[in-house]
């Protein structure tokens, strides 16, 4: 009985690291089975020109340090475009206030716009109203008007640009050009192109 036993575990003996090489083949197997497989991380995709989010029927307030109003910005939808980090707006309508307190409004059937509406451009119906105002001489300053189908407006600098053709007002004053370029603050007009004026005596400076 103990040479069966004996010769039984010498040919167990011959064929043992066999079997221990199969047991830690099929361990190392179900560990790589087991592992999770990490991706290797995805190159950075440009970003498209395509809107991340929108807003309907909105309205959308910045105040200044102090907690005053500087701007409210009202729309049927709004899309924002990350690409460019701009705002389009579907019949928008733009209040902003100048560090003077002075009001200046905005509207057309489309604009692209900055987040703080600082920067606008408007097409379509394009309308630019700066209200009357007085200066820190004392001097009254009449209401300004700007149309066309295009206006490039810059809020805070009292600037309003346009390549198309524009209609001016400035009090009683009337004027229209194939292109503008306008500085309040300086109160330097440029216009260019096809330029007529109608001057109204006595209009208030």
């Amino acid at each position: 009985m103990i040479k069966l036993l004996r010769a039984a575990w010498e040919r167990l003996s011959v064929y043992l690291p066999i079997l221990l090489m199969g047991v830690l083949a099929l361990g190392t197997y179900w560990l790589v089975r087991s592992t999770p497989v990490f991706a290797p991380p995805e190159a950075e995709k440009p970003l498209r020109h395509e809107p991340d989010y929108f807003m309907q029927k909105f309205s959308v307030k910045s105040f200044d340090g102090a907690g005053r109003l500087k701007s409210e910005v009202f729309g049927v939808e709004i899309r924002h475009y990350p690409d460019t980090d701009t705002l389009e707006i579907d019949q928008v309508r733009i209040r902003s206030f100048n560090e003077q307190g002075r009001l200046t409004t905005a509207t057309a059937n489309r604009a692209l716009t900055n987040g703080d509406a600082a920067e606008v451009q408007l097409f379509g119906n394009a309308l630019v109203v700066r209200e009357a105002a007085v200066d820190k001489t004392g001097e009254s300053i009449p209401r300004m008007t700007y149309r066309g189908e295009f206006l490039h407006a810059f809020m805070n600098t009292e600037l309003v640009k346009s390549h198309k053709p524009v209609e001016l007002t400035r009090g009683n004053d009337q004027f229209t050009a194939e292109s503008m370029d306008y500085d309040n603050i300086d109160q330097v007009m440029q216009l260019r192109g096809r330029v007529r004026g109608t001057l109204v005596p006595g209009n208030a400076k």
